[in-house]
């Protein structure tokens, strides 16, 4: 029996549902944890191998690796928005509607991989000449680029086959899937750079065997689970519509780092690895603590499929509770690794000092970015995501981009380009508490 199932069946005499106990709730959560926390990881490990190669190698991996951030990006809004519309259905009881979003999904996640890897053949270079700031960045970077781009049709697939699996309550396969997948290429990357002798080559080839593994092994899953595989363009017209606001604020985000990379950069190789290392490292962070997000999304949108708004607002409590504490916890571990994790990524001394500007802001933040992104799952849950879009563009347009460009104005380094980040962080936070304490965002019914 799923999660959800145990959490519908113990029923009132008003045939409501019992309130959501934490058990429920980490019982969808830590699978996803995994799940979630699997592709940084390795991006973690990529990194530390690519940093033993040296400074612009490893500048060259945070130029490139901030570009194919925009395929991660794309693959979030899929599973994100898919997640939501399948546990509606899913919620109503109609499980095989619930799958065929999932169907649609992957052909819009097939042909957007497909585009992203040819489009990646001809634009690598300009781009990458465009955000760093060094000629010899600029060729290894494109040269990454060029091969990591082949992963994207695989990137794409897994992030819709686990979008409508966690609208299902089921994140056991996507488990093993992802997992799976990534640590084959973790034991992969240094083989290939170093024993092999393929340098950042391998680096990259590496990513594509993750992402084309993880991908074949969702698309079989689908397969097995329902005959109905023909496009259909009436419910590919409604993801889009959703996705339509979930991609604004999604690129207001792409906006927002692919910035910050580049005024980085300016700041000197050093800087830009450093910048790198931390990023990463609040990337990782991010999509742990969305572990609680992915629940909420699952739980808050089957409990307003089934018509249930107490045990949608009963979710939307306890996750911002557990995301404010789980925020706490990655702050303190952080604080406590603060001289030793960034030489695990390189030796470098001067990308050490960089990184002690950086910290202290990695620190601060992360409390109040627990309880952001638990309440971004509930609100895309709900389907509350044209409020998410505006909050984000208010937080992009008024907030971070005008911080960090500042700071490239008048070279305040690595602190202005994070300042700009905080900003950002705390505007979310307070007008996605105001939304969660509003009740707007209840909205009842297998559609929003």
């Amino acid at each position: 029996m799923s999660p959800f199932a145990r959490f519908t069946s113990a029923r009132s005499a008003a045939d409501a549902p019992a309130p959501p106990t934490a058990r429920t709730i980490a019982r969808l959560a830590l699978p996803a944890l995994v799940v979630l926390a699997a592709e940084p990881l390795y991006v973690l490990v990529d990194t530390a191998v690519v940093g033993h190669l040296g400074r612009v190698p490893l500048a060259a991996l945070a130029v490139s690796g901030t570009v194919m951030s925009v395929a991660a990006w794309l693959g979030t809004l899929m599973a994100y928005g898919t997640t939501g519309r399948a546990a509606r259905r899913f919620g109503a009881g109609d499980r095989a509607a619930a799958v065929a979003e999932g169907v649609q999904t992957s052909w819009l996640a097939l042909a957007a991989g497909v585009l992203l890897a040819l489009l990646a053949q001809a634009g690598a270079g300009p781009l990458a000449q465009a955000l760093a700031g060094d000629p010899t960045t600029a060729a290894s970077a494109a040269s990454w680029l060029r091969i990591a781009a082949l992963g994207a049709p695989g990137l794409l697939l897994a992030a819709a086959g686990n979008g409508w699996m966690r609208g299902v309550q089921d994140t056991r396969r996507p488990l093993y899937f992802v997992l799976g997948a990534n640590v084959l290429s973790a034991v992969l990357c240094p083989l290939l750079v170093f024993p092999a002798g393929w340098g950042l080559t391998g680096s990259a080839v590496a990513n594509v065997t993750a992402q084309t593994v993880s991908g074949a092994c969702f698309l079989i899953a689908l397969i097995r689970e329902t005959h109905a595989l023909r496009p259909g363009p009436a419910i590919m017209l409604d993801q889009l519509r959703l996705g339509r606001d979930l991609l604004i604020r999604g690129a207001a985000f792409q906006a927002c780092f692919l910035s910050a990379t580049a005024v980085a950069s300016r700041f000197g190789v050093a800087a830009v690895g450093a910048h790198q290392i931390a990023l990463q490292l609040w990337f990782f962070s991010a999509l742990a603590l969305d572990a609680v997000a992915i629940a909420a999304q699952s739980l808050v949108g089957a409990a307003l499929g089934g018509g249930h708004g107490d045990a949608a607002r009963a979710v939307a409590r306890r996750v911002t509770i557990a995301g404010g504490i789980a925020g706490i916890a990655f702050a303190v571990l952080a604080a406590a690794g603060s001289h030793a994790v960034p030489g695990w990524f390189t030796p470098d001394p001067a990308v050490h000092a960089q990184a002690a500007v950086v910290w202290p802001w990695f620190v601060g933040l992360m409390p109040f970015a627990g309880v952001v992104y638990a309440l971004d799952g509930v609100l895309i849950g709900a389907g509350d995501v044209g409020y998410l879009r505006n909050l984000t563009l208010a937080a992009a347009l008024l907030g971070f981009l005008p911080a960090i460009w500042l700071a490239y104005a008048f070279r305040l380094g690595l602190s202005g380009v994070w300042a700009g980040l905080g900003l950002f962080i705390l505007i979310r936070f307070a007008t996605t508490v105001w939304r969660w304490r509003s009740g707007r965002w209840a909205v009842l019914g297998a559609t929003r």
